[in-house]
C-alpha cells in the first residue's frame, strides 16, 4: 500500500501593493517560522519532549533540522508510519528542514522496542528493493523543492558502512554503561518475557541508532530527533552520546503511536499491517 498525501501547499507573503509575481522565482520558495510546538500541543500530537519549558521558544528562534527514521523492513511504509511522516511535514511548513532516513544500516538488525520477539532478518537484496519502494514513498509526500526547508533523504549504511566493528566499540560502544541499557523500556520488556529473550544484535541496534543523530548533527546540524513514543529510549540516547561527543544541544520529541484494536502498534513486520 502506498501512503499518498496532498500536495504541500506554500504561502506567498501578501505586500501592500499584492503585486503579481513576474516570474517562478519570485514566488515564496521557503515556508515562515510559525509555532509547531503549539499547533501539535492543539491537535494532542505530542506524548513526550526534552525541555518542554524552552523547546517551544528554541524552535521559534530559528529555523532547525529535525529528522525521523524509517527502516526498510518491508516494502512499502505503513499506518503506522504516518505519524512521524506528518510530523515532519507540519515541521517543514512551520518553516523548519526535515530529514527523512531510510535505515539501510538499522534495517539490517531490526529495532526491539515494542517488539514481543526478535524479527526475521532479511537478505541484503530484499533489504535494497525496500529501500529504493520506501525512497519513493517518501519524497512523494515531502517538498524537495522549497528553498532552505528542502527535505532531504539519507541512508544510514552509507556512513555505517566505513565502520570496523573494533572502532565502533572504542569510539561509540565506550560511551554506553551496559545498566544504563538495560533501563531502557525496550530491552527491559523484551528480557522481561520468559517465552522469548533478546540477541545481542537487537541489544545493538540503540547504539546504531543514537549515533545516526550524531552524523546528522555533525553534517546537518540536525537538533532534534523525532518517533513514535516507543522510540524515546533510543532518542535519548542518542541526545546522550552526543553530549558525551561534544555537542550537547540537540532534543526529543515523540508522538503517540497509532495501535490496532488489540493495543499493539503497527509495523512492517507486524500481522495486521496496513
Amino acid at each position: 500500500m502506498t501512503i499518498r498525501l496532498p500536495p504541500l501547499a506554500r504561502t506567498v507573503p501578501a505586500t501592500s501593493q499584492q503585486e503579481t509575481p513576474a516570474n517562478d522565482a519570485e514566488i515564496m520558495t521557503s515556508y515562515a517560522l510559525s509555532d509547531i510546538y503549539a499547533d501539535l500541543t492543539w491537535r494532542n500530537l505530542i506524548h513526550q519532549s526534552t525541555d518542554e519549558a524552552n523547546l517551544p521558544q528554541w524552535l521559534l528562534g530559528n529555523s532547525r533540522t529535525v529528522y525521523a527514521g524509517f527502516d526498510p523492513t518491508s516494502d512499502s511504509l505503513h499506518i503506522g508510519n504516518l505519524m512521524p511522516l506528518m510530523m515532519l511535514r507540519r515541521f517543514q511548513r512551520a518553516g523548519h528542514r526535515p530529514i527523512a532516513l531510510a535505515g539501510g544500516a538499522t534495517g539490517m538488525i531490526g529495532d526491539p522496542s515494542g517488539k514481543s520477539a526478535e524479527r526475521n532478518l532479511l537478505s541484503v537484496e530484499q533489504l535494497q528493493a525496500n529501500l529504493q519502494a520506501i525512497d519513493g514513498q517518501l519524497r512523494g509526500i515531502l517538498d524537495f523543492d522549497c528553498g532552505d526547508q528542502s527535505a532531504v533523504v539519507v541512508n544510514n549504511f552509507d556512513w555505517m558502512r566505513s565502520f570496523s566493528y573494533l572502532d565502533f566499540l572504542r569510539d561509540v560502544g565506550k560511551n554506553f554503561p551496559v545498566n544504563v541499557m538495560l533501563a531502557k523500556d525496550s530491552v527491559k520488556g523484551r528480557l522481561e518475557r520468559t517465552d522469548s529473550g533478546l540477541s545481542y544484535t537487537e541489544f545493538s541496534y540503540m547504539l546504531l541508532q543514537a549515533f545516526d543523530f550524531v552524523h546528522l548533527n555533525t553534517k546537518f546540524g540536525c537538533e532534534l530527533q523525532i518517533g513514535g513514543s516507543d522510540q524515546w529510549g533510543n532518542i535519548t540516547s542518542g541526545m546522550d552520546l552526543a553530549r558525551r561527543l561534544g555537542h550537547p544541544d540537540t532534543h526529543a520529541l515523540t508522538l503517540p503511536l497509532v495501535t490496532k484494536a488489540d493495543g499493539t502498534k503497527f509495523g512492517k513486520t507486524e500481522s495486521g499491517a496496513v
